[in-house]
């Protein structure tokens, strides 16, 4: 095993992670890629309280992360990685070549519109997804592992499986 899942969700860890993801997928630890959170005890202890206690979760700024991802990649268990943003995944795609990114959740804001029911973009948002399909990412949105991945073309177009 090793990572299973590049994964976008700027809720961060919450059920459908831990749940929708991880009992399917046998998850045994996630990294967790956010620079505010790596920085933050009171934050990384809030989001230990949402894993079950026999999941590890792993926390690392971004530049920690590009670092740390071969041990992570090399861990006979099963994980996932976790970014809250685009940006911060287009650095692992473009400095530890990460070849997959699941685009799991990225909720309504100012200058955003709504692709799926849950991926809101702004242009520039869509212009960085481009971006990562550019450099060789496979990109595709999936809220649950039971749902039909999306294409990028058809989250950027919005069509809804």
């Amino acid at each position: 095993m090793t990572l299973e899942l590049y994964r976008i969700d700027d809720r961060l860890i919450h059920g459908q992670v831990v749940v929708g993801w991880g009992q399917p997928l046998d998850l045994e630890f996630i990294v967790l890629v956010d620079d505010t959170v790596a920085t933050s005890d009171w934050e990384q202890e809030l989001y230990r309280m949402g894993v079950p206690p026999e999941m590890d979760v792993f926390f690392h700024t971004a530049t920690d992360a590009v670092a740390a991802i071969p041990k992570y990649r090399a861990d006979s268990r099963p994980g996932l990685l976790l970014t809250g943003d685009i940006a911060t995944m287009r650095r692992l795609v473009d400095e530890a070549g990460v070849t997959e990114v699941n685009v799991g959740g990225i909720h309504s804001g100012a200058g955003r519109t709504q692709r799926l029911r849950y991926v809101f973009l702004s242009p520039d948002e869509e212009s960085q997804l481009r971006e990562l399909a550019a450099r060789g990412a496979e990109v595709t949105a999936r809220d649950v592992p039971g749902a039909r991945p999306v294409t990028l073309a058809d989250l950027l177009a919005g069509n809804e499986p």
